[in-house]
């Protein structure tokens, strides 16, 4: 089992069990935003803009301490919905608005970084590099490996009915907390900040 947990040590979880998973690097200007937006950017970011990101089937995330400080915001009204711990500010994941796309990417800074390699794998697949920071822009790997596995994730678990047990999202399929959505121009002065 992978602990999860926030910088506070406040929000507390674990995945049940490691199975299909992607593990990678995302280079795109919304995951340096809600770096931003929660005042985290130098404990998230990589040098040139980049969030290690972990994506799993959300059944498997389960939360044993703090899940009432958990809470969520949105880039835009249909964006992805970005959960984080109210107490200190750490990042958690990212899904999408609908459970029944039920995985979510966990932001390293919540995981055990001295596991990832043992339960996620040490290959980590680079995403989005036009829009990572520097001249030198990091080359794009694994997408194809990405997309397969993320679609395993989503039709596997449609399949048997498990998205139906997120912790995010409630018996009504509405996430557990209504998300904060930013303003437009939030979000530019957010994606432009270095």
């Amino acid at each position: 089992m992978h602990p999860i947990q926030c910088q506070c040590g406040a929000v507390k979880g674990k995945l049940d069990s490691i199975g299909t998973n992607n593990r990678l690097i995302c280079y795109c200007t919304d995951c340096r935003a809600f770096a931003h937006f929660l005042g985290k950017a130098p404990y998230v970011l990589d040098e040139q803009g980049g969030t290690e990101i972990v994506q799993v089937a959300q059944q498997r995330l389960f939360f044993y301490q703090g899940e009432d400080l958990l809470s969520a915001v949105r880039l835009s009204e249909k964006g992805m919905i970005r959960w984080y711990a109210t107490c200190c500010g750490t990042p958690i994941g990212n899904t999408m608005a609908n459970r029944t796309a039920s995985f979510i990417g966990l932001i390293h800074s919540c995981l055990d970084r001295q596991k990832m390699d043992k339960d996620f794998g040490a290959k980590v697949a680079i995403l989005n590099t036009d829009t990572a920071l520097g001249h030198r822009k990091p080359k794009q790997r694994g997408l194809l490996g990405v997309i397969v596995r993320f679609i395993w994730i989503l039709v596997a678990n449609r399949v048997n009915g498990r998205y139906k047990k997120s912790p995010l999202f409630n018996s009504s399929g509405l996430p557990r907390v209504t998300p904060k959505i930013l303003g437009a121009e939030e979000v530019e002065n957010l994606k432009s900040a270095v």
